[in-house]
């Protein structure tokens, strides 16, 4: 493989400097000669600009080199001109569209990939302010994104870290083929939107062996209207992975224009989030044929200001809005889950559309307080009919749904609350089945299972 080493096209490497004119220069000659490696040497801390990565150019980042991001807003590649301050009406909008700012770009970039063992530093904190002890936002929105690739194939992000990043780290779209494997994200866990890894309509993604923390989601696979035109997102296997979180660790949605579909999740290990698995369907987009298996959960509250309320497993769907009516949940599966955290698991859908077809099997969750903030809540939003319900804490709560099973599956309870209440705690369900379920009520004042106006109730 032929090597473009930036140094010799001028970088300095001393962490003041810009060195964004070699480094893309360097990624242009490896381009037009057919691909190879831009090398960026251990030993060196090159700042720069947004740079453009092209097809078939490896971006080296050695063991021992950094990469960081400029300060000045004006040094970073546009996708997308729509940029909103916090005196802009359309605050929050735009996180639908392409990015705003991007540091590092792709765009047609066939078999692109960055690798190298070595550390993009996004800078982040060049674009923040503490909201409170809690929560770090921004002055404007969106705020960077780390890395977005678009409408590329065949692309690999392998053995690097990035940190700091101000918005959403890793941010695939309208991709095919892509491998992600043993990358570090460490972000801070008070930044708000600093997701780990957005695959946006792909298809075809390997994510294995990644640790990840960061504020918002670790993984969260989306249908973004901005990218509507890539299609649905599927065939997608994440496996092997380390993450902690203040939202969810992996989630499917919100933003979920598009399809969802043939999704595995194997082998992870969930610690210390807000939420574990989640998904939330707001827009006309479907999930089917999920599953989830061999997978440790550690949940607690981090904050008042995050989404979620301690559930391991959250499976919604809501309108939006009164102009968005949201996709169908059906055909979702958990094998051999483990979770101990201060809520349980949320299953609900509307009256016009239930959640379908969801399994549980060798599973355990046990509820146990361990944070400072409130129980007795579940997090709904976004959705017009509910926001934060107040409503005491089930092992599992299951609303509007239909054709649910737990089989080999058992509920227990640890350091009590309050507000602590059913083994399972059921409305509008059509077709529940037990089959050899082992749970009770957290208290003798309440039934081990609530169930109202559930239709054709079957245990074993």
């Amino acid at each position: 493989m032929k090597e473009y080493n930036v140094l010799q096209y001028g970088a300095k490497g001393d962490g003041v400097s810009n060195d964004s004119f070699a480094i893309q220069h360097a990624i242009d000659d490896c381009a037009k000669n057919g691909g190879g490696r831009v090398l960026l040497q251990s030993g060196y801390v090159f700042y720069s600009n947004s740079v453009r990565i092209k097809r078939n150019v490896d971006l080296y980042i050695q063991t021992g080199a950094t990469l960081k991001a400029c300060a000045d807003i004006d040094g970073y590649i546009r996708p997308n001109k729509l940029v909103n301050s916090r005196a802009n009406s359309l605050i929050g909008n735009p996180v639908t569209g392409k990015p705003s700012f991007v540091f590092i770009y792709g765009y047609e970039a066939d078999g692109a990939s960055i690798s190298g063992g070595g550390v993009i530093d996004a800078n982040g904190g060049a674009f923040l302010y503490r909201k409170d002890k809690y929560y770090v936002t921004g002055d404007f929105y969106p705020r960077p994104t780390a890395i977005y690739i678009e409408k590329s194939n065949n692309i690999t992000f392998k053995n690097f870290t990035v940190k700091n990043a101000p918005f959403w780290t890793l941010h695939p779209a309208g991709c095919n083929d892509v491998l992600i494997d043993k990358i570090r994200i460490l972000n801070a866990l008070d930044v708000a939107n600093s997701d780990g890894i957005d695959p946006d309509h792909c298809k075809n993604v390997r994510i294995t062996g990644c640790h990840i923390e960061c504020a918002d989601d670790c993984i969260c696979l989306k249908a973004s209207n901005g990218n509507r035109e890539y299609g649905a997102c599927e065939n997608i296997i994440i496996s092997a992975c380390t993450l902690i979180s203040t939202s969810a660790a992996i989630k499917i949605g919100t933003e979920g224009v598009g399809n969802f579909k043939n999704i595995l999740v194997s082998d992870c290990v969930i610690s210390r989030s807000n939420r574990a698995l989640s998904i939330q369907i707001r827009d006309g987009g479907n999930v089917e044929n999920v599953s989830f298996s061999n997978i440790i959960i550690e949940t607690r509250r981090f904050s008042p200001d995050w989404w979620g309320t301690a559930e391991p497993v959250t499976i919604t769907t809501f309108n939006r809005d009164e102009n968005t009516k949201s996709g169908k949940i059906k055909n979702i599966r958990f094998f051999n889950v483990n979770a101990t955290g201060e809520n349980g698991v949320l299953i609900h859908g509307s009256a016009e559309n239930a959640v379908e077809d969801v399994l549980f099997e060798n599973c355990s969750f046990t509820l146990s307080k361990s944070s400072k903030w409130d129980c007795g809540l579940y997090d709904l939003r976004p959705c017009i009919d509910w926001g934060v319900e107040k409503y005491n804490n089930s092992a599992f709560f299951i609303r509007h749904a239909k054709n649910i099973t737990l089989r080999n599956t058992e509920t227990a309870w640890g350091e009590l609350c309050a507000e602590y209440a059913h083994a399972i705690d059921c409305e509008n369900v059509e077709n529940l089945k037990l089959d050899g379920f082992d749970g009770k009520a957290a208290a003798p004042e309440y039934d081990d299972l609530r169930l109202e106006n559930v239709l054709n109730f079957k245990t074993d």
